[in-house]
């Protein structure tokens, strides 16, 4: 028989709570990358890998809050504790690869479709490896043209997020795309698990499993939600973002420090005339 599915279990808190820590990851990314654009090149890979770390931190967190909120009434969901924590490393990966190919390459057409389809191909991967690691006596089936829909969204919504990570500037841009990067991320989540259906066994109902509960599980949280703390802090406390340093030149206020340099200092000073000899006083 068909199992009944509730995926807001906890009405509007998870998915809102989701969607918060997605805009938070991609807020922090976007801005890592950015910063990465305005240094030397030694300390560009470690902007970049905090940058790509945040969004696919983000992305994870997003999708196990939401997966909290996740129930089948007729069975007991377990899940899996190893293919979750493979499933935050795929996230992460696949972000760094996108974010380091247009971090050094650019957005060239050719290099921005190929590094957004790799990208959100492996987010969605890591969408349904993470639905894989959930164990419950029943078969779990997926409609190919909704989780085709949800990969699609995946790879617009990561080519968009790698294009503004290396293309916007300022403070106030960024979080705009943060917004939206945020609300893409929670929709291909929601796209995905609408393609769930699930076929309960009838001798297994009300049939537990060995393995962790969802709220066993939130201990899981605090590693991503601990890197997501110490991410914000360090973009906070970072001076160059703190000054907006990396809004474009204006046109005729390009000097001073704000810009990365310095007005020369004139040490050519006349100095005072000695009096002619001779002269009375």
């Amino acid at each position: 028989m068909h199992g009944t599915i509730d995926g807001f279990y906890y009405g509007l808190v998870t998915p809102i709570s989701g969607y918060l820590m997605a805009f938070l990851g991609a807020a922090l990314g976007l801005r890592c990358t950015v910063r990465s654009l305005r240094t030397d090149r030694s300390w560009k890979p470690a902007w970049l890998a905090l940058g790509a770390a945040s969004i696919g931190c983000g992305i994870w967190t997003m999708h196990f809050i939401a997966m909290l909120g996740f129930r089948v009434d007729q069975v007991s969901i377990s899940y899996d504790a190893p293919l979750t924590v493979l499933s935050l490393l795929v996230a992460v990966v696949v972000v760094a690869i996108g974010i380091f190919t247009v971090g050094y390459r650019g957005t060239a057409p050719r290099v921005l479709l190929s590094a957004g389809v790799l990208t959100g191909a492996g987010v969605a991967a890591m969408h349904y490896l993470g639905m894989s690691a959930m164990q419950m006596h029943a078969r779990v089936d997926y409609d190919p043209t909704v989780v085709a829909l949800s990969i699609v969204i995946a790879v617009v919504a990561a080519t968009a997020a790698l294009w503004a990570a290396v293309s916007i500037r300022g403070f106030r841009a960024s979080l705009g795309a943060s917004v939206i990067m945020g609300l893409a991320v929670t929709g291909m989540h929601y796209t995905g698990m609408a393609a769930v259906s699930v076929r309960v066994h009838e001798h297994s109902v009300g049939a537990t499993l060995k393995g962790a509960q969802a709220l066993e599980m939130l201990p899981m949280l605090i590693g991503p939600l601990s890197f997501l703390v110490v991410a914000g802090a360090i973009v906070m406390f970072d001076p160059l973002l703190i000054m907006g340093d990396d809004e474009p030149h204006r046109a005729g206020g390009g000097t001073g420090p704000a810009h990365g340099r310095t007005t020369p200092v004139d040490e050519t000073r006349t100095a005072p005339q000695a009096p002619l000899s001779g002269s009375r006083y």
